[in-house]
């Protein structure tokens, strides 16, 4: 089937009530707050944010149609600030019926100046305006809209609630095609969980696999147009994260590759991003600091890129950390300091340093090299050594300079 088949199946199978989203129960369940809201009939600008395939389109279209609001949806991605502007000049004359509801994909990409132009519709209510984003968006939109709109998260859908909406394409492509071909709970399962709760992906791989087979869906089916990685379930998520780490820490860059493509061939993306950015600070560290900056760059960059070219920063990110100098030495010293933290020790903060009404305090600018001898830590605490310089250039380098200046 071509792509667009694809496409097509997709959409026919988007829901156009509530009752039929799968997943986002504290959105759209019995409890939910936007079907409490919908039930109200007050609609307020909103910005959904979460990864893809998780319903935040198919909910701007069904508040549309429930609120008798005219819908018109952008993608940030290709929209200009023209497009914005020839659908808000005609909000006029459909001011007095339901309004129009302005939604638009990716907001992220949108400058400020579009986000911007924007206000002025949203304030006098011309325009309610539903924005989606993958990203944080305390990051990426401009404050102004946040402050004018509710935030709603949208969260990977569960593989139970995934398999719901597979039965339905099951259903639909039998009726399609007129066959009457099965699968069993545990294929839609695994499709659910490889394609990590995103609905739209798991709906194109059933559908690759259903004219795949014979009678009966398969594994083998499935397998055919997505690579496995065994028996994918959330203990092999941990194993693989944890060889990714392992191989990195263990300074092997061939091991490092071939675990982040197995994670990366599963749609782990965001697992990888976190991970690595741990990696950067707790098994490289003070041994070559900026190794943090870099990693989050490319992370920012492989998850604005998605995939497959993703996998190019992420590359550059793991074989700098595998093939880097290691320390662990801040890791160790603030798990060491959590300990007495959680004994309770340390209660009794020094007097001269609470505040610069208490006399005794040394400014440390006053005295030659910047340093003066005096007390820091909690009396409970005094001599205690938490951070031990590691062995390595960069912090050979600050424990001279420390026994330099304490001379």
């Amino acid at each position: 089937m071509s792509n667009m088949m694809n496409i097509r199946t997709a959409e026919a199978l988007r829901p156009k009530t509530i009752d039929r989203i799968v997943g986002q129960s504290h959105l759209f369940g019995e409890r939910g707050v936007i079907r409490n809201m919908l039930a109200s009939g007050r609609i307020t600008n909103m910005i959904f944010y979460g990864p893809p395939g998780t319903g935040k389109t198919t909910a701007a279209e069904i508040i549309a149609r429930e609120s008798n609001m005219v819908f018109h949806r952008l993608n940030a991605t290709t929209a200009s600030l023209s497009d914005v502007k020839d659908i808000l000049s005609g909000t006029n004359s459909v001011f007095a019926t339901g309004g129009i509801l302005l939604y638009i994909d990716e907001i992220q990409y949108f400058n400020k100046k579009q986000q911007q132009a924007l206000l002025e519709y949203i304030e006098d209510g011309r325009v309610t305006l539903i924005a989606s984003t993958t990203e944080n968006p305390h990051f990426y939109i401009y404050n102004a809209i946040l402050s004018r709109s509710s935030l709603f998260e949208f969260k990977p859908v569960s593989p139970d609630d995934v398999a719901i909406a597979l039965k339905r394409a099951l259903e639909y492509l039998n009726e399609e095609m007129g066959k009457t071909k099965t699968v069993t709970d545990e294929v839609l399962l695994y499709i659910a969980r490889t394609t990590s709760g995103d609905v739209r992906h798991a709906i194109v791989l059933m559908e690759n696999a259903y004219f795949a087979s014979e009678q009966e869906i398969t594994r083998d089916a499935v397998d055919s147009f997505h690579v496995p990685v065994g028996n994918f379930d959330e203990d092999t998520h941990y194993d693989l994260l944890s060889c990714l780490q392992k191989s990195i820490r263990g300074s092997d860059p061939d091991a490092t590759a071939f675990y982040l493509a197995k994670l990366l061939s599963v749609g782990e993306l965001i697992s990888v991003c976190r991970r690595l950015q741990v990696i950067a600070s707790e098994d490289v560290g003070l041994a070559y600091p900026m190794a943090a900056v870099v990693t989050r760059a490319c992370c920012e960059s492989a998850k604005e890129l998605g995939m497959p070219e993703a996998r190019i920063p992420l590359a550059n990110a793991a074989m700098l950390l595998a093939t880097a100098p290691k320390s662990n030495s801040a890791y160790m010293a603030i798990n060491e300091a959590m300990e007495d933290v959680e004994k309770g020790s340390g209660r009794n903060i020094p007097t001269h340093l609470q505040s610069p009404l208490f006399k005794g305090y040394k400014y440390p600018h006053d005295y030659p090299a910047h340093y003066v001898k005096q007390t820091y830590l909690p009396e409970d605490l005094k001599g205690r050594q938490y951070y031990r310089y590691g062995e390595n250039k960069n912090e050979d380098a600050a424990r001279q300079y420390a026994e330099r200046i304490k001379k």
